[in-house]
């Protein structure tokens, strides 16, 4: 089948949900309201209050949860075949999290950008409260670890993009001095600059890693997660407007114009998806994922559709910055249809492999001897990339490889293969890296906050030792699990913790929905919610019993009581919202 047709649709379902059912929700559900004071104005500080261009924090926001998921999600469920992936996103991002990323925003907006624990508690109670804290501070931890461990193995011994990533700091830096301090206000200037040293990084990047210099960013494995570690801990502790926001809206120009020309080159290429509608697999046995299509594609398929991660960062640095309320909807509902564009188009690459080239390269050679499938292209694409492909696990390489086959065959980039393939797998890490940067800094925040309850003073943002303490805490957390785990073993934490956290941010935004006095509204995020929480908690009990505790050792055990105490905290928080929601409905029926 063509992937042409598909990606038409795909274009006019998202315009068509952005027209008219953004702007439902965000006119009658969260009555928006440029009149109201945003906490970026109330509380200016310079620091992590800052009024922000919409442009500006578009960029910053879309970088920031726009992590792997959409990226590796996709390429790996596309294992069940390519249909249940692309439903499940379209449908999942125009119902379900866009909305739960407009509704979280803005409740943190009108809460003087409090986090979704702190709105917990105020609009649920402090039970909730509580275990939300403790809930969201296991998951991100995972969900940073998940997304550390595809970033290192993107960059493990690519010194191209390394050198490129690491190029876009200093960068970043000097965007943030030239709008801020230099030429204040000179956003579109500081743009141009910045923009034009990315690519002239892209461009010498090659050149670089293949002299003498380039020996300076071939790091190994471990010498990449202290360099991950050692930048996101610098980016959560340094002033958000000096390295966080500029960073990820110079590498916001980077991800759309990706985005952009691949969709373009979808729609010239019309490249024919090889990988059947669905295979064998969506009854279970497949070789990169165990279990069967339900539960297991929905958390393999995470942020593409819908995310937990991203209420942190919209209850986290997004609401700080927010300019005027009008600003939300297309940062809040925009960002995420973007995002699911980005899981669409992440699994038509993959889908256009031949299923022998998929299967090849993402699971080890022995597993791959004995699924009975041959190699069609991929023997020659090696050679002309110059890299072993076979067996390189987690989803990130047979993305680069799907990309870098849809690139070429434009007219006149039939040579430049190894280009192509080379920029995807830099453009894969910038992806990530914004999201490793501002979950950090999210993180941070969060464990202030829950600290902030037994030391007095903890909590404030700005306080220096408290900043530094909370970063390191959490960047040794995260870091530890990437250090200690693998794809095989991250990736289903990953998917089970961001969408328990999904469910548990639908249940507090239904709740302000019905504080709010909208409960004929209520639906909006109930529904959602209802159908995440089938689905994950399925997959976390199948998890447990199938995935971890078959391991026998330590690890398998660890991960078996993370899940289970994630699936603990969040029956406690929706039985707790379903007390309120009754009392609410009660009252109205009295």
């Amino acid at each position: 089948m063509s992937a042409f047709p598909i990606m038409l649709t795909v274009l006019c379902v998202l315009a068509i949900a952005y027209r008219y059912y953004s702007a439902f929700i965000a006119s009658k559900v969260l009555a928006l309201d440029n009149a109201a004071k945003t906490p970026a104005h109330e509380l200016n500080d310079g620091q992590n209050y800052v009024p922000t261009n919409r442009w500006v924090l578009f960029g910053h926001h879309f970088a920031a949860i726009t992590g792997a998921g959409p990226l590796i999600g996709p390429v790996l469920a596309a294992q069940f075949g390519f249909l249940p992936g692309l439903l499940w996103i379209l449908i999942g991002v125009v119902l379900a999290g866009a909305v739960h990323d407009l509704v979280i925003l803005t409740a943190s907006v009108r809460r003087r950008g409090r986090s979704l624990a702190e709105i917990a508690r105020t609009e649920v109670g402090p039970v909730s409260g509580f275990v939300c804290a403790l809930a969201v501070l296991f998951i991100v931890v995972v969900a940073l670890a998940g997304l550390g461990l595809v970033v290192v193995n993107a960059l493990a011994e690519s010194a191209w993009g390394t050198f490129t990533v690491a190029m876009t700091v200093p960068i970043a830096l000097l965007m943030s001095f030239y709008m801020y301090r230099f030429r204040a206000g000179a956003i579109a200037e500081a743009t141009f600059i910045g923009v034009v040293l990315l690519v002239f990084c892209v461009v010498i990047g090659k050149p670089v890693a293949e002299s003498s210099v380039g020996n300076y960013f071939y790091l190994s494995r471990s010498w990449l997660i202290f360099a991950v570690a050692g930048y996101g801990f610098i980016a959560s502790v340094l002033p958000v407007w000096m390295l966080l926001c500029p960073r990820d809206y110079l590498s916001s120009f980077m991800k759309l114009g990706t985005i952009v020309l691949l969709v373009i080159g979808v729609l010239i290429v019309r490249p024919e998806l090889r990988m059947p509608a669905l295979t064998q697999y969506v009854h279970g046995g497949g070789p990169i994922i165990g279990g069967k299509l339900f539960p297991f594609v929905f958390i393999t398929v995470a942020c593409g559709a819908i995310s937990g991660f991203h209420s942190l960062v919209a209850s986290g640095t997004t609401p700080k910055m927010i300019d005027r309320e009008s600003d939300i909807r297309p940062i809040g509902y925009g960002a995420m249809l973007l995002e699911g564009l980005v899981g669409i188009t992440s699994l038509i690459a993959a889908s256009a492999l031949f299923p022998g080239d998929y299967f090849a390269i993402n699971v080890p050679p022995e597993k791959f001897a004995s699924l009975g499938l041959e190699m069609r292209n991929l023997p020659e694409l090696a050679q002309e990339i110059g890299e072993q492909l076979q067996g390189r696990t987690g989803g990130g390489v047979s993305l680069a490889v799907g990309m870098a086959q849809i690139f070429s065959s434009l007219p006149g980039m039939r040579s430049l293969v190894s280009y192509w393939y080379h920029f995807a797998i830099m453009f894969e890490a910038l992806f990530i890296l914004t999201t490793i940067d501002t979950g950090t800094r999210v993180a941070r925040f969060l464990l202030q906050e829950f600290l902030g309850r037994f030391y007095s003073g903890f909590d404030k943002a700005d306080a220096p030792v408290a900043s530094v303490i909370a970063t390191a805490i959490v960047v040794t957390a995260w870091a530890y699990f990437i250090y200690t785990g693998s794809i095989s073993t991250i990736w289903p934490m990953f998917g089970i913790a961001n969408q328990l956290l999904a469910v548990v941010a639908l249940a507090v935004g239904t709740t302000t929905i019905i504080n709010s006095g909208k409960l004929q509204y209520f639906w909006v995020t109930a529904l959602p919610m209802l159908f995440v929480a089938t689905t994950t908690i399925s997959a976390g009990y199948l998890a447990i019993t199938v995935l971890f505790l078959p391991q026998g050792n330590f690890q398998g055990y660890l991960n078996s009581a993370l899940t289970a105490i994630m699936l603990l905290c969040v029956f406690i928080v929706l039985g707790d919202c379903g007390l309120k929601w009754q009392a609410k409905f009660r009252r109205r029926l009295a």
